[in-house]
């Protein structure tokens, strides 16, 4: 159990930052950022390295398998208790999924099964191959532009929009936390999309995008995010 006394100083030692996309950098170091962690409780330290670890693609080893891949966010989805991070967590691999699925229908590629990826639409997703948007321009507006960046081969757009949509899920959540560990997790992880975007240019985007393609875990077990396989 935290205390909520060092939690609450904890997210007031946490500088604010400028927007996204104008900040040329994070607010504080990740050397400083790590110092004012170290508050966190040794069980709630153990779900942020989960959660960064899964979501971090710069903690991936250019070298990963799919079923290495696949097994780091099955660990992450049993290893993260807390509902908010767990949501934060399914909307990630919801929308790297999404994307996957537009670069392999861009080179002229289909699913090897039934399933792809990870998440809430991975047997939505080859059902739908033949529409632009998979059937989910609804739950995922974004998909569009993404889909007119991707066929423009414009890497860094795309990149700015993912981390975007990222950023905006982030802050959605955060309005419900203010001083417990979720908050500070949620710090964290938009800490990292700042961090990310500060370090972007156009060939290091694309030689991301192209990771993340060829980790899209396409024919992976479908997995529920509460947990439990099907």
């Amino acid at each position: 159990m935290s205390n909520p006394d060092a939690y609450i100083a904890l997210i007031s030692s946490l500088p604010g930052s400028e927007r996204l996309f104008v900040a040329k950098q994070p607010p504080l170091s990740r050397i400083r950022l790590d110092r004012r962690l170290s508050a966190l409780t040794p069980k709630d330290a153990r779900v942020l390295k989960v959660l960064e670890h899964a979501l971090n693609w710069s903690d991936y080893d250019m070298g990963v398998t799919d079923a290495q891949a696949i097994a780091r966010c099955k660990d992450a989805v049993r290893e993260i208790p807390q509902p908010t991070l767990r949501a934060l967590f399914t909307a990630r691999m919801d929308l790297r999924t999404a994307v996957a699925a537009l670069r392999l229908r861009k080179q002229g590629g289909r699913p090897s099964t039934e399933t792809f990826g990870l998440g809430r639409w991975s047997r939505h997703i080859p059902a739908n191959w033949a529409d632009p948007g998979f059937g989910l321009e609804t739950v995922m507006p974004w998909l569009k532009e993404a889909k007119q960046l991707l066929d423009a081969d414009e890497p860094l757009g795309l990149e700015r929009l993912l981390l975007s949509v990222s950023h905006k899920q982030l802050k959605h959540h955060a309005a419900r936390h203010l001083f417990d560990f979720e908050a500070v997790a949620i710090y964290v992880l938009i800490w990292n999309i700042f961090d990310r975007w500060a370090q972007s240019n156009a060939p290091d985007a694309a030689k991301r995008f192209e990771k993340m393609a060829q980790q899209a875990m396409a024919g992976a077990v479908e997995i529920d995010f509460e947990g439990a396989r099907t």
